[in-house]
């Protein structure tokens, strides 16, 4: 088994393109168009598992670790909801464009350069988000036990990815690098996608018991992404650690 899960091809790729995260109109559109219905489930997930209700849309006190961030595009909202953020991510270039971010919002985030394996830090979380980032992975047995021992008993772990079918090779690669040029050609590999079935037994493993399980798809007709039954091509899983 490797030790290590950084994948230097795959961050290569998404270092050249840091720049790009806070364009709403550049190579990370389709992932400004796809936050807010993760950001909603997410949300909506931690007010009702931690009951937290009472405080209304408030996640203050929540504990959350962004585990390949990005450019932290979502620590940066449930940063504004109240949570107390950590952001990582193996890219230092991304982690360069999250801190300047952060700063020029007044966000209070921590950031780091490092991959669950290599991340030194003794703190237990809340929740913990593996979000469009396992299917970039050298080793995603080895990531996520890595990544499920930063979580707290009785936790809850969000990870998105995309489904291993003929589907979404069709729609998440021909459709969405190819044809509608949404994504970079080769962001994706097929090869790395992830069978439901499979990640849930990986996370079994790890004591993460599979909460729940939704598809992710897009309308046409109005541009926006929605929960969905089908789970074929972008799905989105909650676990919570036993």
């Amino acid at each position: 088994m490797k030790n290590i899960t950084i994948n230097k091809k795959e961050i290569d790729k998404f270092s050249k393109l840091a720049s790009e995260w806070w364009n709403p109109n550049g190579k990370f559109k389709p992932l400004h168009k796809f936050n807010p219905v993760r950001l909603s489930y997410i949300k909506e997930s931690i007010l009702k598992i931690f009951k937290k209700k009472k405080f209304g849309e408030s996640l203050n006190d929540i504990k959350i670790l962004d585990i390949g961030c990005g450019g932290g595009l979502l620590c940066e909202p449930l940063s504004r909801l109240g949570a107390k953020v950590v952001g990582i991510d193996a890219s230092e270039k991304n982690i360069k464009i999250a801190k300047t971010h952060a700063k020029e919002s007044n966000l209070k985030i921590n950031y780091y350069c490092a991959s669950p394996e290599n991340f030194d830090h003794k703190e237990k979380f809340d929740v913990i988000l593996n979000m469009e980032i396992v299917e970039h992975v050298e080793d995603i047995d080895l990531f996520l036990r890595e990544s499920s021992k930063f979580l707290k008993k009785n936790g809850i772990m969000f990870i998105a990815t995309l489904n291993k079918t003929l589907k979404s090779y069709i729609f998440a690669i021909v459709g969405a690098e190819y044809v509608l040029r949404w994504l970079p050609i080769g962001t994706h590999d097929w090869n790395m996608f992830v069978k439901p079935n499979d990640l849930i037994k990986i996370c079994k493993k790890n004591s993460l018991h599979l909460d729940e399980i939704y598809g992710v798809k897009y309308n046409v007709l109005t541009g926006d992404w929605n929960l969905s039954q089908d789970d074929n091509v972008n799905y989105m899983a909650r676990f919570k650690k036993i």
